[in-house]
């Protein structure tokens, strides 16, 4: 049996940012329904989104470099404007380099 070792594997496996800043915003709007419902499974479920996200966008920023993938001061402003100081770390970070 061959075994599969194809490089980009890895790619596709790696988290990215802007896939795990929509996961956050889905978990945030499934969080916010549960607690205006009061359904607990919605409110969890949304808060385990975002946990997962966040974890994600960490690793995602880890292996990401600034000085050719950075939106510099767009992303530090978007980061202020969502309350996300990944966000705001990455866009300066980024106009740096």
């Amino acid at each position: 049996m061959a075994s599969n070792t194809n490089p980009t594997d890895n790619q596709n496996t790696q988290p990215g940012l802007i896939g795990s800043h929509a996961e956050y915003v889905k978990g945030a709007a499934q969080a916010a329904i549960g607690s205006v419902t009061g359904s607990q499974a919605w409110t969890a479920s949304g808060e385990q989104a975002k946990a997962h996200a966040v974890s994600d966008m960490k690793a995602a920023s880890e292996i990401r470099d600034a000085s050719t993938q950075g939106l510099g001061r767009t992303e530090e402003l978007a980061g202020k404007a969502f309350g996300c100081e990944g966000m705001v770390k990455e866009g300066v970070e980024s106009k740096k380099a």
